[in-house]
């Protein structure tokens, strides 16, 4: 049965449908499912907020949301500039030119200059070769191989355009990177601690003091800050089962960062959180294990920034020595199951 809703006498659905069951606007809305709760909402948000019940929003001083903002540009620009160097290599491919499979960077010094000379009509890749500049001169060969394509008019007018774009979005990233370097000078002293921990570096610093401040007093702890970010895993229980651990949508920026800056971590060498990694990827899986590793970060980065100690390494083995004699045990064990007869002698007792 259709319901038309009745404003009034000279309403034109009614007068063409008599036969039809009229309802008024409201009696509609109470039959119609999926009525918006937009002014409930609002109206039972304003009543909390009258009896102080809701927590204020995280809301850094004009200084570091001027640095918030100039590093998130920093960061939109750098995506935008390998989106460009990736379309780039994609006119190399197209014309057979493997430069990208032999440089490691096609944007660097040596790249560039053998970039232009195409441009400019040059083939020979003899001469292209030639143009490599320090250890690249080490791959002539290669280089000669790589550079035999087929370049037309048309790759070299988009390698143009392409390099163009790129080079002038590096000059913009170096003059935000010039305006940032200016902004945290008076943070100096928390960002030199914040460099010592491994897998940041000073960009990652700059962007960690945008997105969370120098004041740590904003976060009660280091869960709190870890929570805010979206690090931890998610809490969704129901029954007394556990279900689904999600971590939640946060703030995308700083997860981006932390998540850039455990990767780094993980492939530091003999490190807490490289080992840290490893005993997690071979249990949870990669994913998992960044995530654990970005959380720890996290939470020296708080502690570090609220009581300005420096870092203090822990070790590759401070697992086993946290456990004692258990990997020990373990290595002994799995030996006698294979049948040998182990005894294990101390290292000092046979000098």
């Amino acid at each position: 049965m259709l319901l038309i809703a009745k404003n009034g006498p000279s309403d034109s659905a009614y007068n063409r449908f008599p036969h039809l069951s009229v309802f008024t606007k409201p009696q509609l809305d109470a039959l119609a499912p999926g009525r918006k709760t937009d002014k409930a909402d609002c109206q039972w948000i304003a009543q909390l907020l009258r009896h102080g019940q809701l927590k204020p929003s995280f809301i850094p001083e004009p200084r570091i949301r001027e640095l918030r903002d100039l590093c998130r540009t920093r960061t939109s620009l750098t995506r935008h500039r390998t989106a460009v160097v990736n379309r780039l290599q994609k006119v190399l491919e197209d014309a057979n030119i493997k430069l990208g499979s032999v440089v490691t960077d096609v944007m660097g010094v040596s790249g560039r200059a053998m970039l232009r000379e195409m441009i400019e009509g040059n083939t020979d890749p003899m001469l292209l070769a030639d143009l490599a500049r320090g250890p690249m001169r080490k791959k002539l060969e290669l280089l000669r191989l790589a550079l035999a394509g087929t370049l037309t008019a048309h790759h070299r007018f988009l390698l143009k355009q392409h390099l163009e774009q790129a080079e002038a979005l590096a000059r913009n990233i170096r003059l935000l990177e010039g305006e940032i370097a200016t902004r945290v000078v008076p943070f100096a002293a928390l960002l030199d601690l914040w460099i010592t921990i491994p897998g940041i570096d000073r960009v990652a610093a700059w962007s960690l003091l945008a997105e969370i401040g120098a004041d740590m007093g904003q976060f009660p702890s280091a869960r709190h800050l870890v929570s805010w970010a979206g690090l931890c895993p998610g809490n969704n229980e129901s029954a007394g089962k556990r279900k689904s651990s999600r971590t939640r949508q946060a703030n995308p920026w700083l997860r981006g960062i932390m998540t850039q800056i455990a990767w780094a971590a993980a492939h530091t060498k003999n490190t807490y959180l490289s080992q840290q990694y490893r005993r997690l990827q071979a249990k949870r899986g990669r994913k998992r294990a960044l995530l654990a590793v970005a959380n720890t970060i996290l939470t020296i980065v708080w502690h570090i920034g609220q009581h300005r100690n420096s870092y203090r390494e822990l070790g590759a083995d401070y697992f086993d020595r946290l456990k004692g004699n258990q990997a020990q045990r373990y290595f002994v064990r799995k030996l006698e199951n294979m049948g040998f007869k182990v005894t294990v002698v101390p290292a000092d007792a046979t000098a």
